[in-house]
């Protein structure tokens, strides 16, 4: 989980169905996201909540993300929410953060990563990472679209309910379509 607070309340939603659904899920949050408190709520809780949802500690350290690459134990990784900051950065292949090592540790092993997009300028500044993303082998995007097009028009937000449609094309090494719908 990468720092779009205001998404928090649907990723735990999202989380917790895909529990339901079987999924073995390992937790993984940003800098960002385990240290920020904000009117959406405190990075303890959420960290908590996480803890509680999965049943493991959540990842916070670029340390504990490395492992993902050698030890192969993810099927997929998703970033949900996946910032504009985070968005850029692994488009251009930085990795100062847990999230961002275990997306790259992943890709190493030819697994999909599947970025759930959470940012203000999606249509802005970060629409040429989105399109080195989408022509990236291994990443696939749940379906995206304008979040409210009249007083944010360069803000995108996931459809976070397609996830688990989503991970299951992903897994099949195929992009969902359409990946950009209609506003929420």
């Amino acid at each position: 989980m990468s720092a779009s607070l205001c998404t928090f309340e649907q990723v735990f939603i999202e989380i917790e169905k895909l529990i339901k659904d079987g999924a073995d899920v390992f937790p993984f949050l940003s800098e960002a996201s385990s240290s920020i408190d904000s009117r959406f709520g405190k990075a303890s809780d959420f960290y908590n909540r996480l803890k509680d949802i999965t049943g493991k500690e959540p990842i916070t350290t670029i340390e504990g993300a490395e492992p993902v690459g050698p030890k192969g134990y993810l099927d997929a990784y998703v970033i949900i929410p996946c910032t504009g900051n985070s968005l850029a950065k692994l488009a251009n292949g930085i990795t100062d953060g847990p999230v961002l090592m275990a997306a790259k540790a992943h890709l190493r092993n030819l697994k999909p990563v599947v970025i759930s997009i959470s940012t203000n300028d999606g249509l802005g500044l970060n629409l040429k990472n989105i399109g080195i993303l989408l022509n990236s082998k291994n990443i696939y995007f749940v379906p995206f679209g304008q979040d409210n097009p009249k007083t944010k028009a360069n803000s995108l937000v996931a459809h976070t309910e397609r996830l688990l449609e989503t991970l299951e094309y992903a897994l099949e090494g195929k992009q969902i379509q359409p990946v950009i719908v209609s506003p929420h």
